[in-house]
């Protein structure tokens, strides 16, 4: 039986019998990384990195979803990093995910360039600039640019990425110009993207992009992805994305 620290609870995925460790005192995953792990399409035999993979949540789910050959988890905190790797112990699929307990830049010395089918990416949203950093050192990483900005993200992903491979992230609507601007500079064609809005008449707070490395342009604006009916329950959309 998995031995789970103080703080520590196993949570059941609803997909294919797949459990994470969690752990309440740290940043645990939300919709955003289920979100981005459904916006994925992986055909079979892929491999796949995960930059910034936390807790591991998108390569558990990668694996339960798809038929994958590989995916690799990178992630820069070791706590973290050690969780992730007894969740993906605990789910017994080592053989399908690693868990790599390196800094994204570092990704040279355990990955090849120019290789992968698919990078994905949830990074860090708040520029190290805002006034508002979490004085939880785990947090703060997770939230802002402490260890990395949206720039080493892409500029990664593109390296790791080879001609035609696809690459999808998960961010916040205010910095889209940014995130295009940085995925043209990196030879990444923004080719779908798609606006997350908590109720039909909101504004999004989300944003799932997909772009293609070394792609023409054409860019598709999908519908947008409403989790809330006017009831305050979820949408079908929602339900089915938790359910699959």
């Amino acid at each position: 039986m998995m031995k789970l620290n103080e703080g520590e609870r196993i949570e059941d995925l609803q997909c294919r019998g797949l459990k994470i460790i969690q752990n309440q005192n740290w940043f645990c995953f939300g919709m955003d990384a289920v979100l981005l792990a459904n916006y994925c399409q992986i055909k079979d035999g892929e491999e796949v990195v995960d930059l910034g993979t936390g807790t591991g949540i998108i390569p558990i789910l990668l694996y339960g979803k798809n038929n994958l050959k590989k995916i690799y988890g990178i992630e820069l905190q070791k706590e973290v990093a050690e969780m992730a790797q007894r969740s993906v112990s605990l789910n017994n699929i080592e053989k399908h995910i690693e868990i790599l307990n390196i800094n994204i830049k570092d990704y040279r010395q355990y990955l090849k360039k120019n290789h992968f089918d698919t990078v994905v990416t949830n990074p860090p949203y708040i520029k190290t600039t805002s006034n508002l950093i979490s004085p939880e050192k785990k947090k703060a990483i997770s939230r802002y640019e402490v260890e990395g900005n949206l720039e080493d993200f892409i500029k990664t992903g593109s390296e790791l990425l080879k001609h035609r491979g696809k690459f999808y992230m998960v961010y916040r609507p205010e910095r889209l110009i940014e995130v295009i601007q940085l995925m043209k500079n990196y030879k990444i064609e923004p080719k779908k993207i798609r606006f997350v809005q908590n109720k039909i008449n909101e504004r999004p707070n989300l944003i799932l992009i997909k772009g293609v490395k070394a792609a023409n342009p054409h860019l598709i604006v999908e519908k947008p992805l409403i989790v809330f009916k006017a009831n305050g329950e979820y949408t079908d959309e929602i339900n089915k994305i938790y359910s699959s």
